[in-house]
């Protein structure tokens, strides 16, 4: 049995495949297992809290986990060795999360282009058709994060708390989020996920995107992005596509194009889920 493994912060979508790349489990779902935010105990406690993950971990021979914080070395040996010690049958790759959404969204193995991945957080790189080449390195959700789930989440909480959002949508949101001060910062200062917390507040802004307040919010987080991020690789964007992985830029299609024309990137595919696309380039390689 073969495991490919999609994490984000928030969300953690396992698929099991036999050499042929022919499902053999329906989907399973974790939380999210991002090496940099948790500590070793909570990433055990996560995966062992699945009964199928665990009915099965010795029939595992290959596992490939693309992850958020899974850039950087010692997240990422962390979490290989929580993995080696479970499925202890099971030669283990854990790679960046921005792989998958290269793999995901490419045309052809060999395209350059940017990818961006807009999600709970964000992130963008350049591949050159073999190499994965990136200019800055992400300091996480508290000071980067341009355009993604969090850094939406957080424009929203302010907006509400400053009186910046439309009387009705104030109210629908205060409806449907609970904004007791305390609750919120016992949430933001006293939980382990905070950038998943204020991630979830970003379903708001899609079931509420025919405001102009909402797609004003969202372009001006694309252009933030675009600016700190697509904008490093100016010269390879004059050549290449710049294709988006994630749920925030899947439902952000539109306002991300319209960035693009204005800021001078070609928009290229969108994929919400990268999971699917990496079965059939990891079964054809075994």
């Amino acid at each position: 049995m073969i495991l490919i493994v999609d994490s984000g912060s928030t969300k953690c979508d396992w698929i099991s495949v036999d050499n042929n790349g022919k499902q053999l489990l329906e989907k399973i779902r974790t939380n999210g297992l991002n090496p940099e935010i948790l500590k070793e105990k909570k990433l055990y406690k996560i995966i062992r809290k699945s009964e199928e993950l665990m009915a099965h971990k010795r029939d595992v021979t290959h596992i490939f986990f693309y992850g958020a914080g899974c850039g950087t070395e010692n997240p990422r040996l962390l979490l290989k060795k929580v993995l080696e010690d479970i499925f202890i049958n099971a030669e283990v790759e854990v790679t960046e999360d921005t792989m998958a959404a290269v793999r995901a969204t490419l045309n052809d193995d060999d395209e350059a282009a940017v990818v961006c991945i807009l999600g709970t957080g964000s992130n963008c790189s350049y591949y050159d058709g073999t190499h994965l080449h990136q200019k800055i390195i992400s300091l996480g959700y508290t000071l980067m994060d341009d355009a993604s789930g969090n850094y939406y989440g957080k424009q929203l909480i302010r907006d509400y708390y400053f009186n910046h959002m439309p009387e009705a949508i104030r109210v629908s949101f205060g409806d449907k989020y609970n904004m007791d001060a305390d609750y919120v910062k016992y949430n933001l200062y006293k939980q382990p996920s905070p950038n998943a917390y204020l991630a979830n507040f970003a379903e708001f802004m899609f079931l509420n995107k025919d405001s102009i307040y909402v797609q004003s919010m969202i372009k001006e987080g694309v252009r933030l992005f675009a600016k700190n991020m697509i904008l490093q690789f100016k010269n390879e964007i004059e050549k290449v596509p710049v294709h988006f992985a994630g749920s925030i830029a899947f439902f952000s299609q539109n306002e991300i194009r319209e960035v693009g024309e204005e800021m001078g990137f070609k928009v290229g595919n969108f994929i919400r889920r990268p999971i699917e696309g990496l079965v059939a380039y990891h079964t054809k390689r075994l």
